[in-house]
């Protein structure tokens, strides 16, 4: 009985041992603290290290130079990000985006191209607004006007980049004195320095294409087509406007394009009005070359003349948007600033649409940029509303029949603006 007893004793004292050795190997085993959770929590979500790659595609129809310096300067910027982007230009882009822009597979994420198709691709539903992807302040920087060309319906679609206008462009070595600060001053410079005779004349302009009189008809405060698609070219204003164009136009030559660049770049002609697009010819004809803003000529009704603006810039499609927003916002961001403005202009003389570019001391002691800068004070975007595809027609129409065809301008006036609000009712 005792031997049964020690045993069971034994037994218990066996089991009492193995469960303290047990418990102690438990306890041995730190458990994590709140410290511990969160640096593991860091090491997850820290730095590029997480970060997928991201390639955003953007498509454009821009000069290849330009459009290369851009992507290389973005990729450059965006390195540690791990975004990507790559240009691929394509022509007839319109048409292009028209097939793709709702394609996330085949098409773009964004594209480079004028403000003036904004409200077209917008209707479409195919654009984000690219307001909904980066803050006001980042885009605080940028000249109004710019902003205003890619804005449709109060809602930001472009981003933009740079911008190009008209301009009075003149030979230093064929122009006498200054040139004048009015209209009415350059008018008496024209008659005084004009030999149609002869072949030689004092200004050359493209009369009767509705870009070049826009100075003289936005100055005027009549209009081709307003923002909600009503033409008005029957205007007071605009018909005001054209009166007054029409006698400059009789001293300017046939305002054919050809014509009247020929005319500048072979020495026919003292001043040409155009824009940043005719400079590489005119630079090879071994022009000495001045610029004037457009708008430091004063009409006779005190306002000054006011051409049209393109701008350049960036949208950004909605699939895009929706899939790829961090990356894009990004991109959208660097585009947005003072370095991308800066650059462009050093390298292709082109208007940066970021303000501050212009504190750089070589961009602003380049007379084309000062001169468009200027200019961009009373410069009006072109409409961007779909309408305004068909308007050139009517409105050039119009211009031919008074400058060229001598026709009743209230009467050519009314028929062409039948023709117009005709036109526009067959886009419905």
């Amino acid at each position: 009985m005792k031997r049964l007893v020690t045993i069971i004793l034994c037994g218990l004292l066996a089991v009492s041992l193995l469960g303290c050795a047990k418990n102690n190997t438990v306890s041995s085993v730190k458990e994590p603290d709140a410290t511990d959770i969160t640096k593991e929590a860091d090491k997850k979500t820290d730095g590029n290290a997480e970060k997928k790659p991201v390639e955003i595609k953007i498509w454009h129809d821009g000069d290849e130079a330009i459009m290369d310096n851009i992507q290389a300067s973005l990729n450059e910027s965006l390195k540690d990000s791990k975004i990507t982007v790559a240009f691929e230009k394509k022509t007839s882009l319109t048409d292009q985006l028209k097939m793709y822009g709702s394609d996330a597979a085949n098409g773009p994420d964004m594209y480079f191209y004028a403000h003036d198709s904004v409200g077209m691709f917008a209707q479409m539903g195919i654009l984000a607004p690219v307001s909904d992807l980066i803050e006001d302040k980042d885009m605080a920087d940028l000249l109004p006007m710019t902003v205003q060309a890619g804005t449709f319906k109060e809602k930001k679609y472009q981003l933009p980049v740079y911008f190009e206008t008209l301009l009075f462009l003149y030979n230093k070595d064929l122009w006498k004195g200054e040139v004048p600060n009015t209209t009415e001053e350059l008018y008496q410079y024209m008659k005084e320095n004009t030999n149609t005779d002869a072949g030689t004349y004092a200004l050359v302009n493209q009369h009767s294409t509705a870009y070049n009189v826009s100075p003289f008809i936005n100055g005027f405060g009549g209009y081709i087509l307003k923002p909600d698609g009503t033409p008005g070219l029957n205007d007071a204003a605009t018909k005001e406007a054209i009166a007054y164009n029409e006698k400059f136009a009789k001293l300017e030559a046939d305002g054919d394009y050809n014509t009247v660049n020929t005319l500048f770049n072979e020495g026919k002609a003292a001043a040409i009005i155009g824009g940043p697009w005719l400079i590489s010819g005119i630079k090879e004809a071994g022009i000495n070359l001045g610029y004037k803003s457009l708008a430091d000529f004063t009409l006779p009704n005190g306002s000054s003349l006011a051409p049209y603006a393109g701008v350049q810039g960036v949208c950004v499609l909605k699939y895009a948007a929706e899939n790829k927003k961090e990356a894009i916002s990004e991109v959208l961001k660097v585009l947005a600033g003072k370095e991308a403005g800066t650059e462009l202009a050093k390298k292709f003389s082109c208007a940066p649409a970021n303000i501050k570019a212009y504190d750089d001391t070589e961009v602003a002691g380049n007379e084309m940029i000062a001169a468009m800068k200027e200019t961009a004070k009373t410069a009006q975007p072109m409409p961007n509303v779909p309408e305004m595809a068909v308007m050139w027609g009517p409105a050039e129409a119009l211009l031919a029949a008074a400058n060229k065809s001598g026709e009743d301008l209230d009467k050519a006036a009314e028929k062409y603006q039948k023709d117009a609000l005709t036109a526009i009712a067959d886009m419905q």
